[in-house]
């Protein structure tokens, strides 16, 4: 099958090219297409026309969207909604992967596909609303929520696990412990897509490590894995004050039918720690 992945140079765009190699693969970056531009959009679709797209770009600068609004609501949702008439008009499937920020957080248990979207911040809400364009002018989608996403290669750009492990050498670190959720390592976010569109069965799907943690805990087990000796120390949330609100409690579970279940995030953790240490 033809599979045009868009952001294909970031984390899970280059975790999809390795996923789905058996598979004729247009990958397209920022540089080769501007999915903001609808023409541009809808030309690339017709000319490859590919058996399934699949979005994995964003704007993920939660901070930076609160002032940056229009630059958010570009990416995240007009982009979005350009790639879903592109590939409605042709009857193609699309998968756009969207984030557990458009959940408020507010609540104490894990989040399933059916609960009430309340996001907290620009970023949030601007990809609920690509969410919803998706929904609306594509009926063939696939909307895929993840969560913490990180990935090992260097060229996939920044994530958490890599920003603590350039802070190893300190003494001693402080991270947030009062916020929760579903850490993802790409790999297995792609593996999930992968199996995802040979199902046929359209609709919202949460796609993220099993189980939850805090940022805290999951520092604590990166250094151990590392072997790292430098003292992890609990915050709180308020203690780093933010431009954009997160999410308090943004665990992910699914009850979607067919169930697609990603390994644990330990396991993903473990996976990670193995791949940069090869």
């Amino acid at each position: 099958m033809k599979v045009l992945i868009t952001g294909s140079g970031g984390q899970l765009g280059c975790a999809l090219q390795i996923t789905l190699a058996n598979h004729e693969i247009i990958a397209l970056d920022r540089a080769r297409l501007d999915i903001t531009q609808f023409n541009q959009v809808r030309e690339a679709i017709a000319a490859h026309r590919p058996g399934v797209v699949i979005n994995a770009a964003a704007y993920i600068n939660v901070d930076g969207a609160e002032t940056d609004q229009a630059g958010a609501y570009k990416l995240n949702a007009v982009a979005p909604r350009n790639l879903a008439i592109a590939t409605g008009e042709l009857g193609i499937p699309l998968v756009h992967v969207s984030t557990d920020y458009v959940f408020d957080g507010l609540g104490a248990k894990p989040y399933h596909e059916f609960n009430a979207t309340n996001p907290l911040s620009v970023y949030g809400k601007s990809k609920l609303a690509g969410e919803q364009a998706v929904a609306a002018l594509n009926p063939r989608h696939f909307i895929a929520r993840t969560a913490w996403l990180y990935h090992h290669q260097p060229a996939s750009g920044k994530n958490f696990p890599k920003t603590m492990l350039a802070q190893s050498h300190r003494d001693s670190v402080r991270v947030v412990s009062d916020q929760y959720g579903s850490p993802t390592y790409a790999p297995h976010l792609a593996a999930a897509i992968a199996k995802l569109i040979t199902t046929g069965a359209y609709g919202v799907y949460h796609l993220a490590g099993s189980g939850g943690t805090s940022w805290f805990a999951l520092t604590r087990r990166l250094y151990q894995l590392f072997g790292v000796r430098t003292s992890v120390e609990p915050c709180a949330t308020s203690e780093f004050p933010r431009p954009a609100v997160r999410p308090r409690y943004s665990v992910l579970t699914t009850i979607q039918e067919p169930e697609i279940l990603l390994p644990a995030w330990d396991d993903g953790l473990v996976e990670f720690a193995r791949a940069v240490q090869e």
